[in-house]
């Protein structure tokens, strides 16, 4: 069995601006769609894509909001979108429909290194790193040679970035509709600059 020399470039792309987000809410539901502004987003995040890569395949979460973002991007690149559940956003528990400075009274949220805070009937990042890096290690070994689009959220680029790095110090939340290119190749990855 022969194995392609050439990296996988995986373009990890957050979904646009969300009802939530521009509520400033955690979402109460996975169908909650993307604003006006976030259906921009995602145009201009597919010409900037278009203008650089040739991706031959695009996978995003099922929610709503990824689903519009990827079917967006889908469009303006002539592919068609596959769904990953393991993709999905961090589930808040608790939390749902609730501002995002609520759960700056939750006392354990202040407890511990971030990604370890899990809200009540909800998952801690460390939760999703642990659901979504097996999907996207497969997404990445079906990649070689080729660049694949993945759609998801802010928690799930956090997990994701977490793997490629190593680390969860410093991390940041991709803003909506933003773009994180890894490469993958030799079973080792990198962020692209």
């Amino acid at each position: 069995m022969t194995h392609d020399a050439r990296p996988a470039r995986l373009i990890l792309v957050r979904h646009g601006e969300s009802e939530g987000n521009r509520d400033r809410t955690f979402t109460q539901s996975p169908d909650v769609p993307l604003t006006s502004e976030g259906r921009e987003q995602a145009r201009l995040a597919a010409a900037q894509i278009a203008e650089r890569y040739r991706p031959s395949r695009i996978i995003a979460s099922p929610y709503a909001r990824a689903q519009q973002t990827g079917q967006i991007i889908a469009k303006a690149l002539g592919l068609s979108i596959e769904s990953e559940a393991a993709l999905r956003e961090q589930s808040f528990g608790i939390f749902a429909g609730q501002p995002y400075t609520a759960l700056l009274n939750d006392a354990s949220y202040h407890e511990g290194p971030r990604w370890h805070w899990r809200p009540t009937g909800g998952e801690s990042l460390i939760d999703v790193y642990e659901r979504a890096v097996p999907a996207f290690e497969q997404i990445a070994l079906a990649s070689l040679g080729r660049e694949t689009i993945i759609v998801s959220h802010g928690g799930v680029m956090l997990a994701l970035c977490a793997f490629v790095t190593g680390s969860w110090d410093e991390l940041n939340v991709t803003p909506n509709a933003g773009l994180i290119v890894v490469e993958h190749s030799a079973g080792r990855y990198r962020i692209c600059v």
